[in-house]
């Protein structure tokens, strides 16, 4: 698995493991059973704090995403897939939301709002790729 980790941004680093880390069971990129590299390992090749990556793995573990194999590490949960696939159901809403709250204050009229959406979702749909891999949760 691939983390897009941004030092410079809102949210914090643990954080942004774990939502990419739910995204990616969420997407089938991670299935249950599957094995997480080792906080050791993850922090190396990330350059981050290994106490980072252990808050992440275990707000992942506290979210019954992940659990600890003894002697080996962390791997998915077999049931993970429904919670953060909900959870990243929420996260996008969320937003939705904050898009759509700020175009209204922003005086941007519904139907002007509405062909955006459909325009932007139209190139997304044509690139198969998220905007921001790196922005879910899963709780």
């Amino acid at each position: 698995m691939f983390f897009s980790i941004e030092t410079s941004g809102d949210i914090p680093i643990y954080e942004q493991i774990v939502r990419q880390v739910k995204l990616a069971v969420a997407d089938g990129v991670l299935s249950g059973g599957q094995m997480l590299p080792s906080v050791r390992q993850l922090a190396a090749d990330l350059a981050i704090n290994s106490n980072t990556i252990a808050r992440a793995y275990q707000e992942l573990q506290n979210d019954r995403v992940l659990q600890p194999l003894r002697g080996r590490g962390m791997v998915v949960r077999r049931d993970a897939l429904a919670r953060c696939t909900k959870a990243r159901n929420t996260l996008v809403a969320d937003g939705v939301r904050r898009a759509l709250a700020d175009a209204i204050a922003g005086g941007m009229p519904p139907a002007e709002l509405r062909e955006l959406f459909e325009t932007e979702l139209a190139k997304q749909a044509k690139l198969g790729s998220p905007l921001n891999a790196g922005e879910e949760s899963c709780d």
